[in-house]
């Protein structure tokens, strides 16, 4: 049987009311923590030695059938050195407004998993230095795919989805580095090349 993480005792001491509840879950600890107090207590994770979540594997968020449940957005740490996890839940009530404050300033590797959120779910992570869409294009328009009020089939008509993909222009969102073309700039053809060119985003030497 497995037993609560000794973190929780612990952030109970520090945090006091700012840790909500926690509960035992297929051999997991999670702890939920007040929205206002999640950046706090995350950064107290990471830092405190007793603590050393020095790695965030995962972030990401569920949103329920029950339309009166919050969206819960979900923090999966492990702590290398000490070979340890906790899993770190805020919830966002879905009358305000979804905000956050990013992570990125602890662990760089929130930077695309929070965009990944942000595109699905359209939870905003404040502080964050370039949240825009990632699995989408950029100029999508038919809100977040993963929230529960999201049509099976999408806000628009096929023809309509794929007009608008068809429309979208990579080239114009997104730097030759994220591309993975940098190298083979000189391989692309010659109408690529002018439009990369012009890009609003791209840069070339």
């Amino acid at each position: 049987m497995s037993t609560v993480s000794p973190s929780v005792a612990a952030l109970r001491e520090a945090f006091g009311t700012g840790i909500e509840r926690s509960l035992v879950s297929c051999g997991d600890t999670v702890v939920y923590v007040a929205r206002e107090r999640a950046h706090d207590v995350l950064t107290w994770l990471k830092g405190t030695p007793a603590q050393n979540f020095d790695y965030l594997t995962d972030v990401t968020a569920v949103d329920y059938r029950d339309p009166e449940r919050p969206i819960e957005l979900v923090y999966q740490l492990r702590s290398l050195p000490r070979r340890a996890d906790l899993r770190v839940k805020v919830a966002l009530d879905k009358r305000a407004p979804l905000e956050v404050r990013s992570v990125y300033d602890l662990w760089r590797g929130a930077d695309w998993l929070e965009r990944e959120v942000y595109d699905m779910f359209g939870i905003v992570f404040t502080g964050h230095p370039d949240l825009r869409r990632i699995l989408m294009w950029e100029t999508y328009a038919e809100g977040y795919p993963l929230r529960k009020d999201f049509p099976l089939r999408g806000h628009f008509s096929r023809a309509e989805q794929t007009r608008q993909a068809l429309a979208a222009n990579p080239e114009a969102h997104y730097s030759l580095e994220e591309l993975s073309i940098a190298e083979a700039y000189d391989e692309l053809p010659a109408d690529m090349r002018e439009r990369l060119a012009r890009g609003e985003r791209g840069f070339l030497k």
